[in-house]
């Protein structure tokens, strides 16, 4: 499948950070259950396994116990209580992660009908940046991008311009 048939913005832009730090001869554990990146990942050539749907906020044991080469994570921290922690407990010396960042014209994100699908933290870049060098991470690239929507409104126009994603590509200290 080629990027350009991508649907959506943020997994051309997110397989395109990935490709360039990546070599598809590196094994990935991708944090979070099966999701459709992990199904673009594995139709570009990489060899990719996820965490169980475990709480990985109680239980790292997947994770500390993966011989991957690297850790992906996208959109995945800003659903833990504790990122710190699941930071420190991976082995692998790559990590590519992504975050929605925080709007100041707009609350975190919470369902209404899922309890687990919520948003705990949303980062500012230089939030999220500390985070990781405070877990033993050295960011090496990054990346932001915005999320415009096909809506009528301020924040609809706000989000033509204002960065809603945010990507890094880190090595362990």
């Amino acid at each position: 499948m080629y990027e350009k048939n991508y649907p959506n913005k943020r997994f051309k832009l997110t397989l395109q950070f990935l490709k360039k730090h990546i070599s598809n001869s590196e094994t990935i554990l991708d944090l979070g259950v099966v999701n459709p990146f992990t199904k673009i990942m594995q139709e570009n050539g990489y060899s990719v396994e996820n965490t169980l749907g475990e709480d990985i906020d109680l239980n790292t044991s997947t994770i500390e116990n993966s011989n991957s080469d690297v850790v992906t994570a996208f959109e995945i921290f800003e659903h833990l209580l504790s990122p710190f922690t699941v930071l420190q407990s991976i082995k692998a010396d790559k990590l590519v992660a992504s975050i929605p960042l925080r709007l100041w014209f707009s609350s975190a994100y919470r369902s209404k009908t899922d309890m687990l699908d919520r948003h705990y933290h949303e980062f500012e870049d230089w939030q999220f940046d500390w985070l990781l060098e405070k877990a033993g991470w050295k960011i090496i690239d990054s990346k932001k991008w915005t999320h415009p929507v096909k809506k009528i409104g301020i924040r609809p126009i706000l989000r033509w311009f204002t960065p809603r994603y945010y990507i890094v590509y880190a090595e362990r200290i």
